[in-house]
């Protein structure tokens, strides 16, 4: 793809997020290092509009690390399969990716179900790899070569609490979808409001892929509960929000962070998703941040170069963008060195493009809880919560 114009300014800011990994210098260690084309290989499902935006952004920032020349000779290629949302197929395609030796490392979809079922796998044939899915169960899956990026569900309901408790909300009810992320999540939201002595007044859970929650919402909204927390996709968040409205209900609603998807809201949605409050990071409404930093600076640019190259913007993205971050940096150092790839992506500690990450061989779930914050629905897209 050809490198947009707006792209030469986030290379060059973002060289002084990857330089805290990449040092100054260049080893010459690791079996191939001198590789001409290193491989990043995703495992996503082409069905998922996250894991869409997860491929877009994977693109772009490997464009763009490639057109910065930081690499030297070497460049980077960006290998994806479909996995269909199917453990079966995902391990099939992360099976191929590690058994191929122009492979150094692996960046894994929305798919948390097929991680941890693969887990074994990427230990076995110890090939780096970094996870984007929601479940918090993803970092808790021990093996040296996992690691994961994005928010965890501890962290979000947190966040959510705090408000909750801000707020003075009488009471709550938890919407969540009936998969790891989702019972997950509820299971730690459950613990922190009662940490809170904020009642819980109903939860129910939601099959991943429906698209008819009517029923759930309603049962949930019957006992008017202040708030309506809801832990869910994009897709399901709205469809929830609109239920909601739908019944006449008039409490606050709040998203956790694995709702985020596209800066603007879908036009259906706006009315029914307008004044929600949505835990996740600034990116999301980037363009509201002034830089006062180089890493601010390279997150407004990031945002602008996305809609420069797609038309639109996505969150989610910048996820995505810091994993090829990690291992460009990686790569600068060791080439494939898979082993070497692993250590420094373990140690590595940056500013990135979702916030700030630290990733240590006792914590493999880079993104700090500081990088979490509230946004708020208004005209149909979302704004940092004044």
């Amino acid at each position: 793809m050809r490198l947009p114009r707006l792209a030469t300014a986030s290379v060059v800011a973002s060289t002084l997020l990857v330089a805290g990994l990449a040092g100054c210098t260049s080893d010459s260690g690791g079996s191939g290092g001198g590789s001409e084309t290193i491989v990043i290989a995703a495992d996503l499902n082409n069905s998922s509009s996250v894991d869409t935006a997860y491929g877009r952004a994977l693109q772009l920032r490997v464009d763009q690390v490639n057109a910065s020349g930081r690499l030297g000779d070497r460049k980077l290629q960006l290998r994806t399969q479909d996995n269909r949302a199917d453990p079966t197929a995902s391990l099939r395609n992360i099976t191929t990716f590690a058994d191929d030796p122009s492979v150094a490392a692996i960046v894994e979809g929305t798919c948390d179900q097929c991680m941890v079922g693969a887990a074994k796998t990427v230990n076995d044939k110890k090939v780096p790899t970094i996870v984007l899915a929601a479940s918090d169960q993803v970092s808790q899956t021990v093996t040296p070569y996992l690691f994961k990026l994005g928010p965890n569900s501890s962290d979000s309901a947190v966040t959510m609490v705090n408000e909750l408790r801000r707020l003075q909300v009488a009471n709550a009810a938890i919407l969540y979808s009936d998969d790891l992320y989702g019972r997950g999540g509820n299971t730690v939201l459950t613990a922190e409001l009662d940490k809170a002595k904020i009642p819980l007044s109903g939860a129910r859970s939601v099959k991943p892929a429906a698209t008819d929650i009517t029923q759930a919402v309603g049962t949930l909204t019957d006992a008017n509960p202040a708030a309506l927390l809801v832990l869910t996709g994009p897709d399901q968040a709205a469809l929830a929000a609109k239920s909601a409205k739908n019944s006449g209900y008039k409490g606050k609603v709040f998203f956790d962070a694995a709702a985020a998807g596209d800066l603007f809201i879908p036009n259906d949605a706006v009315a029914a998703t307008n004044n929600t409050t949505m835990v996740f990071t600034q990116t999301l409404a980037i363009d509201d941040v002034i830089a006062t930093t180089p890493a601010k600076a390279a997150r407004k640019q990031w945002f602008r170069d996305y809609i420069s190259r797609y038309g639109s913007y996505s969150g989610v993205g910048s996820f995505a963008a810091d994993a090829v971050d990690l291992i460009a940096a990686a790569v600068a150092r060791v080439g494939d060195d898979r082993e070497q790839i692993r250590a420094i992506v373990e140690t590595s500690q940056v500013d990135g493009l979702s916030g700030p990450i630290r990733l240590t061989p006792a914590n493999h779930s880079g993104l700090m809880p500081q990088a979490l914050t509230l946004l708020v629905a208004r005209a149909g897209r979302w704004r940092l919560s004044s």
